[in-house]
């Protein structure tokens, strides 16, 4: 097998925050990136227009990972478009906050659906273009802290994100002899629109119970899976990267709600 030399990529739920924020740190990488959206096209249009100014190609399309019967097509399609497909990194995912008692059936599938269903579709569908190229590649999973640990009122995020991370696992046993490395990225509370906090500087945001005090900033992720997705991570694969301050030292429960810093004393 050749030295891997990644040419392309697809970053799912790129029209905003980690996503976005990956998918122009890939193109500043010297890649061409495939942008996808759910419901904010204008966002993936100024994604791509991030990644055209650094002299890089990138193409936008829509894609829900609920649309199980679609998604795998829209990786497909974009990846033709793009060339070739030598990195994928599955973004897109959705949560909820509700007590096991209390949530619904349709809202638990809503959620496994998006985050673990979904999300096999597409790494599926990439990881068997990449055996049929045959030029190994890079499969990355953005899961979460609570891929490790669960939060309360998370029931069904956490099962997927769990979920996602034994899927990650078990692809990379399986796709190592293709050259393909598969690893999952572990964020903790990270500045973005997901968590409530678009455009805000999270050097100033507070977070006693967070080592580092504060929250993560999108290009903190988007550079681990940069990393994952270059030749120099060639041996890594099958492990969980947790990119949170030092949250799961804590747990997540404690990261995000104590108040003040009377625990970093004796």
């Amino acid at each position: 097998m050749p030295p891997f030399t990644p040419q392309h990529a697809i970053v799912t739920g790129s029209d905003s925050g980690i996503g976005r924020a990956t998918a122009v740190a890939l193109a500043v990488a010297g890649l061409d990136v495939g942008v996808t959206w759910l419901d904010d096209e204008a966002g993936a249009e100024a994604t791509a227009e991030e990644v055209r100014s650094r002299g890089r190609t990138a193409h936008v399309a829509q894609l829900d990972t609920t649309d199980l019967e679609r998604c795998g097509d829209v990786v497909d399609e974009l990846a033709d478009r793009l060339g070739g497909l030598d990195v994928f990194v599955s973004n897109a995912g959705t949560g909820a906050s509700e007590l096991v008692v209390d949530m619904s059936l349709a809202e638990w599938r809503r959620v496994v659906s998006a985050d673990l269903d979904g999300a096999f579709v597409c790494l599926q569908r990439a990881a068997r273009r990449m055996v049929a190229a045959g030029r190994g590649g890079r499969l990355i999973g953005v899961t979460s802290v609570h891929e490790h640990q669960p939060r309360v009122g998370s029931a069904a995020y956490d099962a997927a994100k769990h979920g996602l991370g034994g899927l990650l696992e078990t692809m990379a046993l399986e796709l190592g002899r293709d050259g393909i490395t598969v690893n999952a990225v572990a964020p903790g509370e990270i500045a973005t629109p997901m968590t409530g906090q678009t455009d805000v500087d999270p050097t100033g945001v507070d977070r006693p119970g967070i080592p580092l005090g504060r929250p993560g900033d999108a290009w903190e992720i988007a550079s681990v899976s940069t990393f994952l997705a270059s030749p120099a991570a060639g041996y890594v694969t099958g492990a969980s990267w947790a990119v949170d301050g030092g949250m799961l030292q804590m747990g997540p429960q404690a990261g995000s709600h104590l108040q003040d810093d009377s625990w970093r004393s004796v």
